[in-house]
Order: C-alpha cells, then sequence, then structure tokens
C-alpha cells in the first residue's frame, strides 16, 4: 500500500501494456485507429510526463509530442529532446522545419528512436516559427512542403502526417486550401489534422489565433467530401467530449483536442476509451492517482522533480469537489526539495476521492 493506494506490482506500473497501436475489439478485429481522438501537440505542455500522464487516462487516443525543430533534433540533445517511456505508444513526433534534407535526417532519427508517426508542423503562426520559415507560413508554399515531405516519407518507414490551417493572412480558404492539400497529397501524404481556423501571421498573437479568427468547421467537412481518399481530422475549439464525438459523426476521420485535454484531462481522457472507441470503462481519478505513483518514484529516483510530474496533473479534478485545494497543494509545494508521492497523497485527500474508493 502506498499511503492507503494499492501499490502496483513492477509489472503494472504505468498504464496498461497491452495498448498496441491500434484498438481492438473483443475479437481482436481492428475497430478505430488511435487518431481517432488525438491530444494536440502543446509547446511548453505535451512533454514525456505529460505524454504518461494522458496515457494513463487513455489506452487508445493518439498523443503528440511538442514541436521539435528539424536542427534541434539533428544537432542537440535526442535523448532529451526525444526520449519517451514505450507506455507511451500511440505517440507521434512533430517537427517544424522547411528544409526537406533536414526534415528527412530528423524524420529518420525520429523513427529510429520508435515514433509511430512523423508529423510536419504547417499550423504554428508565432513569430519565431516564421522568422525560421516554418509552421502556419509554410501553407503558402504548397510545393515546398511537397517536397519535404516526400523527403520525409523515403527517408524512414514511419507514416508522415501534416498539420495545418484552412489558410494565412488574406488567403481565401475555399481556394488555397484544396490546393494545399492536393499538392501535398501528391507528394504521398494520406493523413491530415487541419485546424479550422486561419492563421493571421501579423497583428495577433498565438494565443490569439486560436481564438480571434472564426472556426469553419464546415469547410474543413467539405475537404473531406472533396478529398475521400484522405484522412481529415478537425481540430480547434473543441471543448468536450462530446462535441468530439459529434463531430465524428459528421462524418470526420479524427478530432483533435488542445487545451481541454490539458485542462481537463479526465473529462476528455478520462472516457474516451469508452465513448470514442467503444471499450470498456477507464480509471477514476483515484484509480489515475494510483498508477501515476510508481512513476512518479522512478521519476524522483532517476533525478527528477516531482513537479516535472504534477504540474501536468492539476486539471485531474476540475469541476470535482477539493479540485482548488488539489491544485493548491501540488502548484505551492511540489516544487520544494524532498517533495514526493505522499504530497500526492495529501492533496488527494482534500478531494475525498482516497476513500471513496
Amino acid at each position: 500500500m502506498i499511503g492507503g493506494l494499492p501499490r502496483a506490482r513492477s509489472d503494472e506500473v504505468g498504464p496498461p501494456k497491452d495498448l498496441g497501436y491500434q484498438c481492438k475489439d473483443a475479437t481482436n478485429v481492428t475497430t478505430y485507429p488511435p487518431h481517432r481522438l488525438s491530444v494536440a501537440p502543446m509547446m511548453d505542455w505535451t512533454d514525456r510526463e505529460c505524454r504518461f500522464f494522458h496515457r494513463v487516462l487513455s489506452r487508445h487516443a493518439l498523443l503528440y509530442t511538442e514541436m521539435v525543430t528539424a536542427p534541434a533534433v539533428i544537432h542537440g540533445d535526442r535523448d532529451r529532446l526525444l526520449g519517451f517511456d514505450a507506455a507511451e505508444h500511440p505517440v507521434a513526433l512533430q517537427l517544424g522545419g522547411s528544409v526537406p534534407a533536414e526534415l528527412a535526417q530528423a524524420a529518420r532519427i525520429g523513427a529510429e528512436y520508435g515514433y509511430d508517426e512523423i508529423n510536419l508542423n504547417c499550423g504554428c503562426p508565432s513569430d519565431r516559427v516564421q522568422s525560421g520559415c516554418f509552421g502556419a507560413v509554410l501553407m503558402k508554399s504548397p510545393d515546398l512542403v511537397a517536397d519535404c515531405v516526400a523527403a520525409m516519407i523515403a527517408a524512414q518507414p514511419a507514416e508522415v502526417t501534416v498539420k495545418c490551417r484552412i489558410g494565412v493572412d488574406e488567403d481565401e480558404p475555399e481556394e488555397v486550401l484544396p490546393r494545399f492539400l492536393e499538392t501535398v497529397a501528391a507528394a504521398g501524404v494520406r493523413r491530415f489534422t487541419i485546424h479550422a481556423r486561419k492563421a493571421w501571421l501579423q497583428g495577433l498573437s498565438p494565443k490569439e489565433n486560436r481564438e480571434i479568427p472564426p472556426l469553419d468547421h464546415d469547410l474543413v467537412l467539405r475537404m473531406k467530401a472533396a478529398f475521400p481518399a484522405l484522412d481529415i481530422s478537425v481540430n480547434g475549439g473543441v471543448a468536450t467530449l462530446a462535441q468530439a464525438a459529434g463531430l465524428l459523426g459528421q462524418g470526420f476521420d479524427g478530432v483533435m483536442v488542445g487545451r481541454a485535454a490539458y485542462h481537463q484531462p479526465f473529462d476528455i481522457l478520462g472516457a474516451a476509451d469508452a465513448v470514442i472507441f467503444g471499450g470498456g470503462p477507464g480509471l477514476t481519478r483515484e484509480g489515475a492517482v494510483a498508477a501515476m505513483l510508481p512513476h512518479v518514484e522512478a521519476h524522483l529516483a532517476a533525478g527528477g522533480r516531482l513537479h516535472q510530474i504534477t504540474r501536468h496533473m492539476l486539471g485531474l479534478f476540475a469541476g470535482q469537489p477539493g479540485a482548488r485545494a488539489w491544485r493548491r497543494i501540488l502548484s505551492e509545494e511540489a516544487n520544494r526539495p524532498g517533495a514526493g508521492p505522499e504530497l500526492i497523497l495529501r492533496a488527494l485527500a482534500q478531494t475525498g476521492q482516497a476513500q471513496a474508493a
């Protein structure tokens, strides 16, 4: 027992191990691919500790890394940038860049690390990525994107996918988006995730670009009808699991959820396997805490700090009794020297969930 919670055996540390890369039904027949529901790549958030926690909540949803630039992969600390726990599968690496040779080399390295998918970022609108000529600005150069993905596909065996916007600046999405999809698909990409907003490269911050440009889910759905052979997921403005299910019902191949999955992880991911993938019920919130404790102990034993994990768990009890105390204890005390699993258990006790199991 760990503070009243059952201690997991060594073969039960972390998420269930029979994840596979595709959801299986009782007859072992593939039902839905992982990208039916995915968690968006988010800078400073979807690191390996975040992904491990999200995998505890959902066995099947596709998880993405933060965006990593191709030069960083080639020249940087690869284990720090690309290392991940095998329990995170299915997991995709998102790359940023615009030089085909660099992206090919970075994609090959990512595949060697074991990523299930290599994604090219053609959607981020920040000034930093514009200055590096990648992200959303690449939508202005579909032929260059086609050269990039062709090089990435030729360099390694993992599937290459693209995340993009519906257009940038004064573009007319009805014109530029189909041209972009057609050009990039001709280079070999079959799966796209489309953030259903324009990106304004000047005048709006990245935060404003997530909120101010109007959503156009219908346009993205028309792209699915226009390109039936392509696998198209929609991203942007998805705040609930019910909304995600509704979009799937309209005909999208997948739905990508961003900040809602981070700030209300249990509401989105805790029921995802049952609602989206047709599986059984997942863990309770208290069960998720119990599943994280062995990982926390291993992380601390390897020299890590508690807050590196718990900062991603602050929203676990969002909307529940004791949520404020849970957040306060973890946010204020997890960075203190010596903080360990007992702090998580003390925070859990404030929610009443420790006694509810």
